[in-house]
């Protein structure tokens, strides 16, 4: 008796934040059929940490750069054409926002207090994420 074992795709993704005028700011942006609120994730890099390909998906996706920490956040799973996916999250302390990087054609961005991104996203598991990091235990 075998049972197959289905593959798990490695993700990362980052939670994009800044201190403006003394209040936390997150980064939010939408899937590129612009129907959803999330944050920059996609497949980990060969040869590249999951916490510093996270750090490329935020430019590739957001137009942002910074500094991002090596220390994982959180983790969460789900499905996507019959695909299994698990998403290592890290924090991204922002320092430059560009005007020109690859997908700024695809997606909206919009930097949100931390309160109206938690209410923004739909998806539970980065909701969760975002309370979290408001609120740590």
């Amino acid at each position: 008796m075998s049972r197959k074992v289905s593959k798990v795709f490695q993700q990362s993704g980052v939670i994009p934040y800044r201190l403006q005028n003394g209040s936390l700011e997150v980064l939010l942006i939408t899937t590129r059929n612009r129907q959803n609120w999330v944050v920059p994730k996609g497949g980990v890099i060969d040869g590249m940490s999951p916490a510093i390909s996270a750090a490329k998906e935020a430019w590739e996706e957001a137009g942002v750069v910074g500094q991002v920490y090596t220390h994982e956040l959180d983790t969460y799973k789900y499905r996507k054409k019959g695909k299994k996916y698990e998403v290592k999250m890290f924090l991204l302390s922002v320092e430059t926002v560009l005007e020109d990087y690859p997908e700024v054609g695809q997606r909206q961005r919009q930097w949100l207090d931390i309160n109206k991104a938690i209410r923004r996203v739909k998806k539970p598991s980065i909701k969760r994420i975002l309370k979290d990091f408001l609120e740590p235990n």
